[in-house]
C-alpha cells in the first residue's frame, strides 16, 4: 500500500464517522499537497467538505490551518508521503495519531469482516479506479541540473498536446501561478507561492506533474491515471491496463 492509498482510506474512514456522528455542517475542510491523490477530492465532495490543494511540504497545510484556526475545522489531510494529520492539535504530521487512526480503521472493518483491502477495492468502485506512481529521473552534478533545468523549460515552451492518446485540456505552471486551458486559451491566477512545478491534466483525468528536488539531483514525476472499475475481480486486469497507460503518458513526456 502506498501514501496515496493510505491517506484516501483514512480520509474516507474519518470523514464517514464525522458523517455518522451528525457533526458536518459545511465548516469543515481538508487540505492535501497537489501532488496527492486526487481521489481524496472526490471523497470530500461527495460528503460537501472542502478540500484545499497546496504545494508539496507540510508547512503549506500548517498555514491554511493557521489562517483557518476559529473559523473553519480542519478534520484530515496529508500527502503522498505518508505524512498525515488528524485533528487540529498540531501543525505538522504527525505519525503517532495517524498509526492509532490507521489501527482503528483496520480494527472497525475487521469487526464487519472486511479487510483493509476490500475497503479500498470498494473506494475504487464508488470513486474511480485512481492508481499513482512515483517516478525520479536522476541528473548528478552541473550538466545534470542544466538538463533538468532544459526539460523544465521544454515541457513550457513546447507543451504537449496529447499524452497516452488523450487530449491535454489545463497546463499548471506554479513558477508564474497561471492555469491555461488549452483548449481556449485562457488564463487564470493560481493562488498558490511560486514553485517551479508543471501539472499536465487530460481529458480523461489523468494527471502528470513535473517537479525538480529541492535537496536531491533529480526531477520527479509524479503520475496519477484513473479508470472506472466495474468490480473487485477487475481489478488487476484495470491496474495492467492502467500501467500501459501511464507507460504511454511517459513516453511522450521523452521520460
Amino acid at each position: 500500500m502506498n501514501g496515496n492509498q493510505a491517506l484516501c482510506l483514512l480520509v474516507d474512514y474519518v470523514l464517514s464517522a464525522w458523517e455518522s456522528a451528525g457533526k458536518l455542517d459545511g465548516d469543515q475542510y481538508d487540505v492535501k499537497t497537489i501532488v496527492t491523490s486526487y481521489m481524496i477530492d472526490a471523497i470530500a465532495a461527495s460528503k460537501e467538505v472542502e478540500c484545499l490543494n497546496v504545494l508539496t511540504g507540510f508547512k503549506y497545510i500548517g498555514e491554511i490551518m493557521t489562517q483557518r484556526q476559529g473559523k473553519k475545522t480542519f478534520v484530515v489531510g496529508g500527502e503522498e508521503s505518508y505524512g498525515y494529520l488528524v485533528g487540529e492539535h498540531a501543525r505538522d504530521k504527525d505519525a503517532v495519531v495517524a498509526c492509532c487512526m490507521f489501527a482503528e480503521l483496520a480494527a472497525y472493518y475487521k469487526d464487519q469482516g472486511r479487510s483493509v483491502y476490500d475497503v479500498l477495492l470498494g473506494l475504487y468502485i464508488k470513486y474511480g479506479f485512481y492508481k499513482e506512481k512515483l517516478i525520479s529521473i536522476t541528473k548528478k552534478g552541473k550538466a545534470g541540473a542544466e538538463e533538468i533545468k532544459a526539460m523544465m523549460d521544454n515541457y513550457r515552451v513546447n507543451t504537449p498536446t496529447e499524452l497516452g492518446g488523450n487530449k491535454v485540456i489545463m497546463l499548471k505552471d506554479y513558477k508564474t501561478s497561471t492555469s491555461k486551458d488549452m483548449r481556449t486559451g485562457e488564463v487564470v491566477k493560481i493562488e498558490l507561492p511560486s514553485s517551479n512545478v508543471l501539472q499536465f491534466f487530460t481529458e480523461d483525468g489523468s494527471i502528470i506533474s513535473a517537479r525538480p528536488s529541492g535537496t536531491e539531483p533529480k526531477i520527479k514525476f509524479y503520475c496519477s491515471v484513473k479508470s472506472e472499475l466495474s468490480n473487485k475481480e477487475a481489478f488487476k486486469s484495470t491496474a495492467t491496463q492502467l500501467d500501459s497507460k501511464l507507460a504511454s503518458m511517459m513516453k511522450d513526456l521523452g521520460i
